[in-house]
Parts: C-alpha cells; structure tokens; sequence
C-alpha cells in the first residue's frame, strides 16, 4: 500500500516531468535563435551555442516585417481584450446574479460553444464580415476575436462576480444606488483584478492566434505575426531555420510575459467560481 509521502513524491515527479515536456521546446528554441549557419547545419547539435550570435535576428527583421506585422498583431490583440471585456462583464454579472432557466441556458451554451472548432465558425464569420466589408481588415479580425473571446471571458468574470459578497450591493441599494450605479461604484471596483485578468488572457489568445488571421487577411501590410513567421518557409516546405527560430522567440516573449503576470489571478478566479457555485 502506498504511502501519502510516496503519492506526494509521485505527483510532484509527474509535474515535473510535465514542466520538462513544456520547457525543452521553448529552450530548443531559444538555442537555435543564437546558433550561426556552421551550427545549425551540424550532425551533432549541441543544447548551448558554442558561438552565439544576433545575426539570425538581423536577418529576420530584413527579411519579414517583422515590426509592421507585430503593430499588427497588438492592434488586433488590444481591441479584442477591451471589447471582450467591456461586453463580459455586464454580461457576466447578470449570468452570476441572475439565476433561472435562462441564465442556465447561457450558461451552458458558453461551454458548449468552446468546443466548436475552428472550421465551423470561419464560413458564418466570413460570410458576416463580407457583408460588413470587413474581409481582409484588423477591424474585422478584431470582431472575429472577440466572438471568440467571449465566452470564456464569461465563464471567467461569473466566477468573479460570485466571489463579491451580496450583501455589499444591498447596502449600496439600501443607501438609494440604483442598479447601474451600484455594478460601476461597488462591484466593478472589486471585480477589477479579474477584469484585468480576462483582458490579458484575450490579449495573449489574438497575440498568439493563426487560423483566422490566414484565411481572413490576405494583403501583405495587414497580416499578423503568427501569419508572417510562416514567410520563413519556402515553397518546398525548407525553413530558413535560424531567422524562423528568432522570429519565433520574439514573437513567445510577449505571450510568456503576459502568461507570468496572469496566471495567479486565472487560478483565483477558477477557484472563487468553484467555491461561490
């Protein structure tokens, strides 16, 4: 019979080879990035570069527009997680609030619908923005994100809302705020390290998006990052590996950075959601 010392040393060894698993990509990676030609090229690779050099990201910005497809990619990033969570949140107090067959219903359609796949929304999503004339702009991959945003913004800010206490929103009732006032002056402010939260995890999902961005922009200035880093690859499927891998490593930072400051608060308000039901 195992012991709970010998459960807990196994948990632990199964993480951390997990961790591995997710790390040795980013760290091969990160190696090849700084690797000259004679490296890359060699039988036997090596994990640190014997001789590493910043001429794969010299290559990389003169090849691609790198910097253009990143202002891209931020614009589209940024206006997703405003309207993402400016349309979450009401709707998120109302679902956390409100409860009933309706709100149940809502409920459930946000978790049914994030097992849609890719391939299903894009032909109604097309057809909308070609109707919009939105096809092949960042105004309508920025409302292609959105949609796709949302409903874990939802699912993510209800478990926000559950955590407030409310018995603070009947004392502000009882002082005379009306509904309106009350969600901006009492709930909002409580609910603001969840909002920031939901923000940043709309910002990294368009940051690090690809489908939609290839079938919906097809003018060269437009495209995102995720888009150009595919330029590295020529016609024959031959990857100009050194310049793809730096590119690639610039393009991870901004996603790892955002992850880093997030991933505490995701955890808290998976956990506020589970304990207030």
């Amino acid at each position: 019979m195992r012991t709970p010392t010998a459960a807990r040393a196994g948990q632990y060894a199964a993480l951390l080879a997990y961790l591995v698993f997710l790390a040795l990509p980013f760290l091969w990676l990160v190696s090849t990035a700084f690797k000259p030609p004679r490296e890359l090229a060699s039988l036997h690779p090596t994990w640190i570069p014997e001789d590493p050099t910043l001429a794969n990201f010299r290559q990389a910005f003169e090849e691609q527009p790198l910097l253009r497809a990143a202002l891209n990619s931020l614009a589209a990033a940024v206006g997703a997680a405003v309207i993402a969570v400016l349309i979450a949140t009401p709707m998120a107090y109302v679902m956390a609030r409100r409860r009933g067959r309706l709100t149940r219903a809502a409920t459930g359609w946000v978790v049914i619908s994030q097992s849609f796949p890719f391939v299903l929304l894009i032909i109604p999503l097309f057809l909308v923005l070609k109707r919009l004339r939105l096809v092949d702009s960042v105004p309508g991959l920025v409302m292609v994100y959105v949609v796709w945003a949302l409903p874990f913004a939802l699912w993510m800010l209800s478990g926000y809302v559950r955590a407030v206490p409310v018995e603070l929103e009947e004392a502000a009732a009882v002082d005379g705020a009306g509904r309106v006032r009350t969600l901006v002056s009492v709930t909002a402010p409580l609910l603001a390290p969840g909002i920031v939260a939901t923000a940043l995890f709309a910002f990294v999902t368009a940051w690090n998006e690809f489908f939609f961005a290839l079938v919906l922009l097809k003018t060269p200035e437009k495209q995102t990052l995720p888009v150009v880093l595919t330029h590295f690859i020529g016609a024959e499927g031959v990857a100009d590996l050194g310049p793809l891998a730096a590119a690639a490593f610039l393009a991870t930072l901004p996603s790892l950075v955002v992850f880093a400051l997030i991933q505490r608060r995701i955890t808290s308000g998976m956990l506020a959601g589970a304990v207030k039901g």
